[in-house]
């Protein structure tokens, strides 16, 4: 992957937490890393005798110092306070505050708070390591612009080339299972 990355390019490394430090490890030998992600949703699930997944750690690392990239506006909501001032003759002087959300954006953090794909999503294909498309989006458009090249060297469901499709981008995918490579045709048949 570092041979062929161009200078300007990024990799994102998404793994389960019992190899993450040995793979850090090993990118950081390749690769300049920007950050650790932290990817949050909800899940439905019990668990015993330890405390229930609800995150996963994704890479962020580049080739270069000088790399693509978009900053992303996330929106979120606060309450804000608006001074107002009410006089009666029973509390003349007393500044009452009045709290209203409202919503507005920021710069996106390290910490993604995006649904995980549940039994029930329509956007659920059949294939047990499919990451939402919104996941997805985000990391793509943070790191490339219309009409450049994304890789994929673990394709899964194809939700990658999907979402490549839809944004404009070019892609590769590859994947070892026959599965993965039947599910993300047919996927991307279905987009317009």
């Amino acid at each position: 992957m570092h041979r062929v990355l161009k200078p300007t390019g990024s990799i994102y490394l998404q793994m389960d937490f019992r190899i993450e430090h040995w793979l850090r490890i090993i990118l950081d030998d390749y690769f300049i890393t920007q950050n650790s992600i932290t990817w949050c949703y909800d899940r439905w699930t019990n668990s015993q005798n330890k405390f229930i997944p609800q995150s996963d750690r994704i890479l962020f690392a580049t080739k270069t110092k000088d790399y693509t990239f978009n900053k992303i506006k996330v929106a979120f909501s606060e309450k804000s306070k608006h001074k107002g001032s009410r006089f009666s003759k029973f509390n003349q002087g007393n500044l009452e505050q009045n709290y209203i959300n409202e919503t507005r954006e920021k710069d996106c953090g390290d910490w993604w708070n995006i649904s995980y794909l549940n039994s029930q999503s329509n956007e659920r294909v059949g294939y047990a390591t499919q990451k939402p498309k919104a996941l997805i989006e985000r990391i793509i458009k943070a790191s490339s612009n219309e009409g450049d090249t994304v890789a994929d060297y673990y394709l899964g469901s194809g939700t990658t080339a999907v979402v490549c499709k839809e944004l404009k981008r070019n892609f590769i995918g590859c994947d070892i299972n026959p599965k993965a490579i039947e599910i993300t045709n047919a996927r991307l048949d279905a987009v317009s």
